[in-house]
């Protein structure tokens, strides 16, 4: 993914930071709607799903040296699937359904028209060969279930081996400028010549898609119980196109 930095180290994930006690309680259904920062657990009984193809357009993001496959194009794939696998239990919205280019504070801005909604930004990665597996990136604090559940996920599904960063918080304007709960998710790396070859497979990209549909589901169904203790809050400012770069 070119448009977001690539880590080019390979380092175990380092501890989450202090846990914190968030007071608002849980919400759930439609009153689970917008919130600046998102310090308040995690989001239940919500039916409202938008998948973001990343990148598109004129931005192919990364390119496999294995098999050329452009990032872009496995993306909006992934997303259609994962669309069809969640079914008519939500109301699932597409971000772009062809090779179009969205701005990334656009599809910011779309996202934050919905209400009780969650945002799922779908991506392939890319760094050192050596690399695999994939990654989720988050930052609002009632993300963190939905990323925990999505990153345990994809793992299981992972039969290349992981090397990875895994569970990653991060702010980027995909994790931190929406108003609703969002992740970023990095389903392989296309810099390695496995998973790249893995990731070319329709099956496999339906595996993922399968199970990136089952943790939505049953964090709509259970919330954040069993993910673990919530990441303290952080007040830091919307990400920036000044920022470094994404």
């Amino acid at each position: 993914m070119r448009l977001f930095l690539k880590f080019s180290l390979c380092l175990p994930l380092a501890v989450l930071l202090a846990s914190c006690t968030v007071s608002q309680p849980p919400a759930t259904g439609a009153r689970y709607g917008h919130d600046v920062y998102g310090h308040r657990p995690g989001p239940k009984g919500f039916r409202t799903v938008i998948i973001d193809a990343g990148h598109g357009g004129k931005d192919s993001g990364a390119v496999s040296p294995i098999t050329r496959q452009k990032e872009k194009d496995l993306a909006l794939d992934t997303a259609k699937r994962t669309a069809r696998a969640l079914g008519s239990d939500f109301k699932v919205m597409l971000m772009r359904r062809d090779d179009s280019f969205i701005d990334l504070d656009e599809r910011v801005i779309r996202a934050d028209r919905s209400g009780a909604a969650i945002l799922i930004s779908l991506h392939y990665n890319s760094g050192p060969a050596k690399c695999c597996g994939p990654e989720t990136y988050f930052w609002r604090v009632d993300s963190h279930g939905l990323a925990t559940r999505l990153q345990q996920a994809m793992a299981r599904v992972c039969p290349s081996g992981d090397s990875s960063r895994g569970l990653v918080r991060r702010r980027v304007r995909l994790t931190r400028n929406p108003q609703i709960p969002c992740v970023l998710l990095e389903c392989g790396y296309l810099s390695n010549p496995a998973e790249s070859r893995l990731v070319s497979d329709a099956n496999y990209r339906q595996k993922l898609a399968t199970a990136i549909a089952a943790a939505i589901r049953t964090q709509s169904a259970a919330g954040d119980a069993g993910t673990g203790p919530l990441p303290r809050p952080i007040n830091s400012p919307p990400s920036r196109p000044t920022d470094a770069k994404e």
